[in-house]
């Protein structure tokens, strides 16, 4: 156990956010509390891509076997149906064992991840490391909404520019995280308001769950964005644990 119970995130109505960093050096420990389709997925993967992969689902899984009060390597992760098709290939990440309503979202970029979890309904999470983008204008006009576009034309200099950028990707990516439907969605009707400050309220509809999300920048510190979507019913608090 690490201190954080499902109870208490429950009766709080809370969030937690773990974040991290990972090393790129082999651990067969880790590879051992894995299941044998993420141990297929690490192996796959080129170094060191394939060693955070594998040593962050590690991390998952201890995380989440803290709250049940379980055994990592004995979690059965699976996944709930996408909003738009009976696939479930591609929905959600859920618990399977134990049976449980505890909900949780990944993000990584490189080394650095982190785990959104939550008791009170479905929530998602990204992380976004920044570096410039080489064509911010093209990439921008694939994800972006006309208003989103008039703001970052607005913008004094290529630094507030590139700020605004991540933060409305991360808040974007958040959302259609938490929905279930992921980057199939449209990124550009996913109106986000990155002039505005969080949290903010962004209207995304699927065929099921909210039709309007919650989302919070999370605080990372320097060259990282992250955001936080969840059910606007959901005031709890959002806590950050780690690094």
């Amino acid at each position: 156990m690490h201190g954080a119970s499902y109870r208490t995130l429950h009766e709080t109505d809370a969030v937690h956010v773990w974040q991290g960093k990972v090393t790129d050096h082999y651990d067969p420990v880790v590879l051992a509390l894995l299941s044998p389709d993420e141990r297929a997925v690490a192996a796959r993967r080129p170094a060191p891509v394939g060693t955070r992969y594998a040593k962050v689902h590690a991390e998952v899984r201890r995380i989440l076997a803290g709250y049940l009060d379980a055994d990592p390597g004995e979690l059965r992760m699976g996944r709930m149906p996408c909003p738009r098709c009976p696939d479930p290939a591609h929905g959600r990440p859920r618990l399977v064992v134990p049976g449980t309503d505890l909900d949780f979202n990944l993000s990584r970029s490189g080394p650095h991840w982190l785990l959104a979890v939550s008791a009170r309904g479905p929530v998602g999470v990204d992380l976004e490391t920044a570096r410039p983008v080489a064509d911010l204008w093209t990439t921008a006009a694939a994800v972006m909404s006309p208003s989103e576009l008039r703001h970052l034309r607005s913008l004094p200099d290529e630094a507030a520019r590139t700020a605004a950028y991540y933060r409305a990707w991360t808040r974007k990516e958040a959302v259609v995280k938490a929905s279930g439907v992921g980057v199939v969605a449209d990124l550009r009707a996913v109106d986000v308001r990155p002039h505005a400050s969080a949290p903010v309220s962004v209207r995304h509809a699927e065929p099921r769950g909210p039709q309007v999300w919650l989302v919070r920048d999370l605080p990372l510190g320097p060259d990282r964005y992250g955001a936080l979507a969840g059910e606007p019913e959901a005031h709890g608090p959002v806590l950050l644990v780690g690094p």
